[in-house]
């Protein structure tokens, strides 16, 4: 049989068992996505890609392959259900941020970075740290968001009395030890303002801060430390 032919056949088969295999392994979103998910998934594709063009090796080498990893999956399912090692596969959820204060060993356990941290919350349509009360790092690597009380969403009592506020981005001129001269700029303040109001007298000091949030409806600065 002419190698073309191998790799078309190879290709068509290749792909309804990779069907099979995704429909048995069942739907998920990637956010919901495992690390063990991830790694079968990108195995199970490899294999598959592999075995369209591989004209040499027996088909059924590459099938024994993919079944391997599926039992693998399946078994992991199993385990994490039936049995306390759900925590080892999966992981906790990890608190980065308790009563509007930054947890900075939980940041560090969840290899993300204060910026990251962020990021993610602007994702999320909170663009001011002073407006979220806890922050939880979820085992799929999204975040769950508790906003302080006043900052929950609008329900029916909110609108007979609404209440107008002017938004703004949040400024930090202190992130992860670190001035942002650009943010002091924008406050229209100097370091020497800035190191008052935070406390700072030696380098330390200012190395010891994760953050810092101007609030300037007070002219104050809310300080979240690494320890």
């Amino acid at each position: 049989m002419p190698n073309i032919v191998k790799v078309l056949l190879n290709s068509v088969f290749s792909f309804i068992y990779l069907f099979i295999i995704a429909k048995l392994l069942g739907k998920k979103q990637v956010a919901q996505l495992t690390v063990v998910d991830y790694v079968v998934g990108i195995s199970i594709g490899s294999i598959a890609a592999q075995w369209c063009t591989d004209a040499e090796t027996p088909w059924y080498f590459y099938a024994i392959g993919m079944g391997i990893f599926f039992i693998f999956s399946s078994l992991v399912d199993f385990f994490e259900r039936k049995t306390p090692l759900k925590q080892f596969f999966k992981g906790r959820q990890i608190e980065l941020v308790t009563n509007g204060k930054v947890n900075y060993n939980s940041l560090k356990k969840s290899k993300l970075d204060i910026n990251d941290m962020l990021g993610l919350c602007r994702a999320k349509g909170f663009f001011d740290l002073n407006d979220i009360a806890f922050i939880f790092f979820e085992t799929d690597g999204s975040i769950s968001i508790l906003p302080r009380g006043e900052e929950k969403p609008t329900v029916v009592s909110d609108l007979i009395k609404p209440k107008i506020q002017k938004s703004s981005p949040a400024m930090y001129p202190i992130i992860d030890g670190k001035v942002n001269q650009d943010v002091l700029n924008q406050m229209q303040k100097s370091v020497n303002w800035l190191y008052k109001h935070c406390n700072i007298v030696t380098k330390k000091d200012l190395k010891n801060i994760i953050l810092a949030e101007y609030i300037s409806q007070d002219n104050s600065v809310i300080v979240h430390y690494k320890k």
